[in-house]
């Protein structure tokens, strides 16, 4: 998780669950050219944060998605988003972190409505750690509204699946945890019975493509994955790679200040292989 901020984001989580992957964050130098960007490419609408002028919260009709924050470029943070995850309690899922030879960056931080953690798993892959401890305000996110998943794409699918299923509880049997299967050389979660992300093996730790490193790539569904890359160029984005996968197509991107993120036309990571 590299620089990101959940701060009054995770309210609006698509699930609140333990474990479950309940946020987005874009850390960006420009708020500004980063919502015209995303807005014009993705189609959001854009609401100020309650902390203070660089930070807001994006929305898809009255669905919040993810947050963007903005970093003065005197601090040397990189550019990117980051996925959080819902703990129960951030000091124990900071520890477990430690404890499996993670990183922990940033944090337990009071923000907002909870407590956050910035961390990255034994491979170098960034991610957060999101404690609610007031309640949601916010509606949450329809069953059938599925706003962004996850991929892991780590040196060893298996060892990563236990790094988080030890740091998140997954596969616990505890109510509403979440369940990894095992495809192939691949991982699939599922949480609350859904979908939500896949964990690929094949990534080099000291690759100097940030494709081939270990990281969580955001991934965004849209209707139409050429329409959307020509509207991101258009905009000032980058083409990185486009591929055809098990059940439609998907585009990395990097957007104008360098942050790499996916867009895809099929309906969950189940269907979308490497």
């Amino acid at each position: 998780m590299t620089g990101s901020d959940p701060r009054t984001a995770p309210s609006t989580a698509p699930l609140t669950g333990p474990a479950a992957p309940c946020w987005v964050t874009l850390m960006t130098r420009d708020l500004q050219a980063a919502q015209r960007f995303y807005s014009g490419v993705l189609g959001w609408t854009f609401r100020p944060g309650k902390i203070g002028a660089e930070f807001s919260v994006a929305r898809r009709g009255d669905i919040p998605v993810a947050g963007i924050f903005a970093v003065s470029t005197a601090y040397q943070v990189a550019v990117a988003w980051t996925p959080y995850f819902a703990v129960a309690d951030a000091d124990v899922a900071a520890a477990r972190v430690r404890e499996r030879s993670g990183t922990v960056a940033v944090g337990p931080l009071t923000l907002g409505k909870g407590r956050g953690v910035l961390a990255s798993d034994r491979d170098g892959a960034s991610f957060g750690l999101w404690e609610r401890t007031e309640p949601a305000t916010s509606p949450p996110a329809p069953d059938d509204h599925a706003h962004t998943w996850l991929r892991l794409r780590t040196r060893n699918a298996f060892d990563a699946a236990i790094f988080y299923g030890e740091v998140l509880d997954w596969a616990s049997g505890r109510p509403g945890c979440c369940d990894v299967a095992y495809e192939g050389d691949e991982v699939i979660v599922r949480c609350e019975g859904r979908p939500l992300a896949r964990i690929s093996s094949g990534a080099v730790e000291t690759a100097v493509d940030p494709l081939v490193r270990p990281h969580w790539q955001v991934q965004f569904p849209v209707a139409d994955v050429p329409v959307t890359v020509a509207e991101a160029v258009r905009k000032g984005g980058t083409l990185v790679e486009e591929r055809t996968v098990v059940g439609g197509s998907e585009a990395t991107l990097r957007d104008p200040d360098g942050a790499l993120f996916t867009v895809t036309d099929v309906r969950g990571p189940v269907e979308a292989p490497g």
